[in-house]
């Protein structure tokens, strides 16, 4: 089964993400865009995943539990998990290990919100700082969940594994990384021998709801679940 998706959207709990970007907006563009599945992937933070997952459900279209987690290298991770309970398990382990509080006049609101995008809260946290926990620390804890880790926009020059690093650790357990342009994947490659090992995934890292992805990005499955996407990553 070929499904297309994204799986890197970021909500108004963000600070970066547009207040705009709200559950029932969210799914409603993916739907209107024919995507089958999403994930929506806040900074260090799942606390939105529900009422996403609860429209989706509606909709049909799939939602995988998830969050961009920032490593103390400054490095963002990819981490999605086959449930929501498993999700926010890991997020408390992720505010046990984030300092800060959040300044919304200089980084932006971070909303809460429920599946009729009425604000029921406010995360105080700095989510958009960086977690006191390694790369390896978080692929080890969200790999024991189950769950899988993809290093997020490694195309990029900023808080990517290959420009923070200079290489992927060979020893994590990961299988794939993700790009945010298609375009730059063979130059990628020619440069980084070693992402030829991995599966590569293309996703929007959507702030705002113009940016998520039209059908471009598809992934053979064989099933259209969390289940069937997750074992792909």
């Amino acid at each position: 089964m070929n499904l297309t998706l994204d799986l890197h959207i970021h909500s108004a709990l963000s600070p970066c993400g547009d207040n705009d970007m709200t559950p029932n907006n969210i799914v409603n563009m993916a739907l209107l865009k024919g995507l089958d599945a999403i994930a929506v992937t806040d900074h260090n933070s799942a606390e939105n995943v529900e009422a996403v997952m609860k429209l989706g459900f509606e909709k049909g279209i799939v939602v995988v539990p998830g969050m961009e987690v920032q490593s103390k290298e400054e490095v963002h991770l990819l981490c999605y998990f086959s449930d929501l309970d498993r999700a926010l398990g890991f997020q408390q382990r992720v505010y046990d290990n984030l300092e800060g509080e959040n300044n919304p006049d200089y980084f932006g609101d971070q909303l809460i919100m429920d599946e009729m995008d009425r604000v029921v809260g406010h995360n105080r946290r700095l989510l958009i700082g960086s977690t006191n926990l390694s790369v390896e620390r978080i692929v080890d804890l969200v790999v024991r969940e189950g769950g899988r880790v993809v290093p997020a926009h490694v195309d990029k020059k900023a808080y990517s594994i290959i420009s923070n690093l200079g290489f992927i650790p060979p020893d994590l357990d990961i299988k794939s990384v993700e790009v945010s342009r298609p375009g730059n994947i063979a130059g990628l490659l020619q440069q980084y021998g070693q992402l030829k090992g991995y599966g590569i995934i293309h996703s929007s890292d959507a702030h705002r709801l113009g940016d998520i992805l039209e059908r471009e990005f598809f992934m053979e499955v064989e099933e259209k679940s969390i289940r069937g996407i997750l074992a792909q990553l």
